[in-house]
């Protein structure tokens, strides 16, 4: 617990030294259309990217290329001098083909990212809130072993995650939220029962007897967690710097604590997206997200050295997203 909150307080003093800077949270890559009577804010952004290589008797060698990445993301946010209501609806999926006609396309990007804070206003810049949030991702992921076969790791709802947190969210002006919730419950959903029966995501396992085929009990498909929760997002799109002028960078990071179990283990999830805006309709797109989870567990360790992965393990996982392509504002 120590570290958990000593990460929450580090977080929040960087974060502070940044707003300085920052402008309207969760606006990456967005114009706004306001209702200033009503107090409702909305806008979004739909982006494609898209490559592609050709070779034909290239004596330098090389693979051909084929790949496209979608990206949507919509909010309809509301403010009044006592409330506050943030919605977000994230979207994201992208594959691509490495080689000659035939070979798999493998997916770049998944996501289904779902978010709604309520605050009501408690004293200055902090606000009473509650917040939803719904994650998971549009079909099965695979890994191959070769061109044609390969094993279910991930699927439509395997995982997926529900976070219910009340707490505070502290807003001192438009550009910078950092929501604290001491009080968190966090499911995790592994509908695909192979998956659940492996124990993925955290779940428990299938119990099996002793010739290790027959099953006795199938595995769960839900986990439940309470703890601690954090949310902090600042944004700029307003550089001063004149070669930076057409620049939009977000950062958004959650952090969890399991009270019940581990609790030193803090889950991590950092995002970051960096546009470059070239017209009106072409940007440059560069997006990473970091993730730390001790649930999620893959398999990646040799430990009989018999040139076999035989051993789930957990890992620091990345992803990193740079395109070039049509964007669209409303």
């Amino acid at each position: 617990m120590k570290h958990f909150f000593t990460t929450i307080l580090s977080v929040c003093i960087v974060s502070q030294v940044l707003t300085a800077q920052v402008t309207d949270a969760e606006k990456t890559l967005r114009t706004v259309a306001t209702d200033s009577t009503k107090g409702w804010k909305k806008g979004g952004v739909i982006s494609i990217t898209g490559a592609n290589t050709e070779l034909y008797n290239w004596a330098a060698g090389g693979n051909n290329t084929l790949s496209a990445n979608g990206l949507t993301s919509i909010f309809l946010n509301y403010k009044s001098p006592t409330t506050a209501w943030d919605n977000l609806f994230d979207f994201g999926y992208g594959r691509t083909r490495q080689g000659e006609k035939g070979k798999p396309f493998l997916k770049t990007d998944d996501k289904i990212d779902l978010l709604s804070k309520y605050g009501h206003k408690a004293y200055k810049s902090f606000y009473y809130a509650a917040l939803v949030n719904f994650k998971t991702q549009f079909d099965e992921g695979r890994k191959y072993t070769n061109d044609t076969t390969y094993s279910i790791i991930s699927n439509f709802l395997s995982p997926a995650y529900i976070t219910g947190a009340i707490g505070i969210d502290y807003k001192p002006n438009k550009y910078f939220s950092a929501f604290v919730a001491p009080v968190t419950a966090r499911y995790t959903i592994v509908n695909d029962q192979k998956l659940a029966d492996a124990g993925a995501f955290g779940v428990e396992k299938a119990i099996y007897a002793t010739d290790g085929i027959t099953k006795l009990k199938d595995g769960e498909n839900l986990r439940k967690e309470f703890g601690g929760y954090v949310r902090i997002i600042i944004t700029k799109n307003d550089f001063s710097q004149e070669f930076l002028k057409n620049v939009s960078l977000t950062s958004k990071i959650d952090l969890f604590s399991n009270y019940l179990q581990s609790p030193e283990n803090v889950d991590i999830s950092w995002e970051n997206q960096i546009a470059f805006k070239i017209n009106k309709f072409i940007t440059v797109n560069f997006n990473t997200h970091l993730i730390n989870d001790a649930d999620t567990k893959n398999v990646g360790l040799d430990t009989n050295n018999d040139g076999t992965e035989d051993k789930m393990v957990s890992k620091v996982q990345f992803k990193q997203l740079l395109g070039v392509g049509f964007s669209y504002k409303f």
